[in-house]
């Protein structure tokens, strides 16, 4: 690695550990318990949008991005196995069926394969281009879908989504969610470079 990736994989890893430590302070003084919807809607998609903001203006951000393994960006969603967690809430009638059994499998499909391309999936060619597109799409909407519903049902019945207003869940929406989002997106831009350069490196 050199030096000058260094300094910007340094600043990165500072940024998100300030960030988490935020999003903990947030749910720990129960900030975020005062979110009635659709506001906890509004800051996840609000921090999506400042992370492309800082991705377009921080050269120190879009330099790392762009250059790390992909592969990293991928073990991301290895945190998708709490849909494990998701189920277990749903059998103490914690969370409702249709966001913690639906959206949970979802999580743990996408997670599953994320493993395996960690594992497997080449890094060219146009068959792990390919593996990656259709993983990062799948992806996409099931993460789309999970906050959609959650949503909807956080709407219908706010009491029923209550376990994601306090910790450890309210990390989802104020930290994890968006870093989600915003690493699906990127790596469709680091897939569409690779389209272009011949599909000699993802």
């Amino acid at each position: 690695m050199s030096r000058v990736n260094s300094i910007s994989q340094n600043r990165v890893l500072a940024a998100i550990i300030i960030w988490y430590v935020l999003a903990i302070l947030a749910g720990g003084l129960g900030l975020t318990l005062r979110m009635a919807p659709p506001f906890l809607q509004i800051v996840l998609f609000g921090l999506v949008v400042l992370l492309l903001l800082l991705y377009w203006l921080s050269q120190s951000l879009r330099q790392w991005v762009l250059s790390v393994n992909i592969k990293l960006l991928v073990a991301v969603h290895l945190t998708r196995f709490v849909g494990f967690y998701f189920l277990f809430l749903y059998s103490r009638g914690q969370l409702p069926y249709e966001f913690a059994v639906l959206g949970g499998w979802g999580d743990i499909i996408v997670a599953s394969i994320a493993l395996l391309i960690i594992l497997l999936a080449p890094l060219a060619g146009k068959s792990g281009w390919l593996i990656y597109l259709v993983w990062n799409f799948i992806g996409l909407v099931d993460i789309l879908f999970v906050v959609a519903t959650a949503a909807r049902l956080a709407t219908a019945d706010p009491k029923s989504m209550s376990e994601l207003l306090g910790l450890p869940l309210s990390l989802l929406p104020t930290f994890l969610v968006p870093i989600i989002i915003f690493t699906h997106i990127i790596i469709f831009i680091r897939l569409n470079t690779a389209r272009r350069d011949g599909y000699i490196k993802l």
